[in-house]
């Protein structure tokens, strides 16, 4: 029997969804719940897994396609399913799904640790003529194992958007790459390690905070051709990031507030911590302790973690603390947020910064832990800045960043010192806070950061 299967609302009220790669082909035999495609919304990759058993006979759309939710994704013929695929999809069925595992509207989504999708052989020659010569003269040993890969007629590599995107920067062909990790998805670090053993020539060098391809404006040089600018697709998440920018930007009155602070006292604090061989695991940085400074000022500036309801004509305040945590990712800004973050202890802090970054990176951040932020952290400081007027997460009252540490001269106890000194900027939503507030909380802060022994004098 026929089955169509419809993008479904990825449970983020998004109209559509951009295909990144498809994990089957045509007349592949998959398992329920198998994951059958990667899309990108302006949130997140998601994988999706199949809803129905059966033999793929069509798919609508190509990699790089955006998808209208509702849109025919993909057809297959259920009838045709052989008994080893049924009782593959018993035993898919019967197992229940991790909680960590996300959700798809409308169905559950397969564990991780599901059957990939049975491929027919590929004709060989197909494959070769897609490969990159040069890089299998180079490294015979690499052709040896690509000839065993046509032979074995594997599937498409299993990789993340911005692994495939420095593949392609390094010329590189994923098919001829082995991932190392147990999880089988070739990582960046396996990628450079063959591109490095191969000798493959670098496209273009890979910016680690850029976002998208810059439009770029060159003179032409002689006997060179070729296009002077580069245009780029706003969307996913460069569009919704610069939609969000632009309403808080206009609907919030923005203030931005101050202050340099001698962190030298911190900056011992942590050196004491990762020496302590039972915490080195945690990698407590500054940004765990500016985090927990925050939910502490947070309590005694109730101002700061609030919401202007205009709709409802309403103050709301929050008893509770979702820090968001801004990352930058080849994809754009996202801000992940820490739940109930005022609950932690700076260990439990530390690790959850570590936790969203890296997913965040990897472009696997769920959807819902980028809702419901009450107050959100940028370290501007990583990228050498000293300061910056960052701009109010929608739907909350305001927003610190924090500076490069610089090692300096400073008075100190009557004395001029070499000290570690950042500035903090807070940007607050007038609306909600006034002068005074957005003042006290901000050198509340920075009161921990200078002394983090007075936190154990606040509740």
């Amino acid at each position: 029997m026929a089955q169509d299967f419809r993008l479904p609302d990825l449970g983020e009220g998004l109209p559509e969804a951009e295909l990144v790669q498809w994990l089957v082909a045509v007349g592949d035999t998959v398992a329920l719940n198998q994951t059958i495609a990667e899309v990108e919304t302006a949130k997140a990759v998601v994988e999706l897994p199949s809803p129905h058993a059966g033999t793929v006979t069509a798919l609508h759309a190509a990699p790089g396609d955006v998808v209208a939710v509702g849109s025919v994704l993909i057809s297959f013929d259920t009838a045709a399913v052989p008994p080893s695929a049924e009782a593959a999809s018993a035993s898919v069925s019967a197992a229940a799904a991790p909680a960590s595992e996300p959700n798809l509207v409308g169905y559950g989504a397969a564990p991780r640790s599901a059957a990939r999708p049975q491929r027919r052989a590929r004709v060989a020659g197909t494959v070769a003529a897609a490969s990159d010569t040069a890089v299998l003269e180079a490294a015979p040993h690499d052709a040896i194992q690509f000839a065993d890969v046509v032979e074995r007629a594997v599937e498409r590599p299993r990789s993340t958007p911005p692994v495939r995107k420095l593949a392609k920067q390094l010329g590189v062909d994923l098919a001829l790459v082995e991932a190392t990790g147990a999880s089988g998805v070739i990582t960046r670090a396996d990628v450079e390690a063959y591109a490095e053993r191969v000798g493959a020539v670098t496209v273009a060098p890979v910016a680690a905070a850029s976002a998208e391809p810059v439009e770029t404006f060159e003179l032409p040089r002689s006997g060179e051709a070729g296009e002077r600018t580069t245009r780029t697709p706003i969307r996913g998440v460069r569009r919704v990031t610069a939609e969000a920018m632009v309403r808080s930007a206009f609907t919030a009155p923005h203030v931005t507030t101050f202050l340099t602070v001698d962190v030298t006292a911190t900056s011992e604090l942590i050196a004491s911590l990762r020496a302590d061989r039972a915490l080195q695991e945690h990698r407590i940085g500054i940004m765990a302790v500016a985090a927990k400074a925050v939910c502490l000022a947070l309590a005694r500036h109730p101002g700061l973690n609030s919401k202007w309801d205009d709709a409802a004509g309403e103050i709301v305040e929050h008893h509770y603390v979702n820090l968001g945590i801004a990352a930058a990712t080849g994809r754009g800004l996202v801000v992940p947020n820490i739940r109930d973050a005022q609950e932690l202890t700076l260990v439990e802090l530390a690790d959850a910064i570590r936790g969203l970054a890296e997913t965040a990176r990897s472009g696997r951040t769920a959807p819902a832990d980028m809702m419901g932020g009450t107050f959100s952290i940028t370290n501007v400081g990583v990228f050498g800045v000293d300061a910056g007027t960052p701009i109010i997460n929608p739907g909350e009252a305001g927003i610190l960043a924090l500076g490069a540490v610089r090692r300096q001269p400073w008075e100190h106890r009557g004395e001029i010192a070499l000290r570690d000194v950042m500035t903090l900027a807070l940007s607050f939503d007038h609306r909600l806070v006034d002068g005074e507030q957005g003042s006290r909380f901000l050198v509340d802060v920075a009161d921990i950061l200078r002394e983090p022994g007075r936190a154990m004098l606040l509740r």
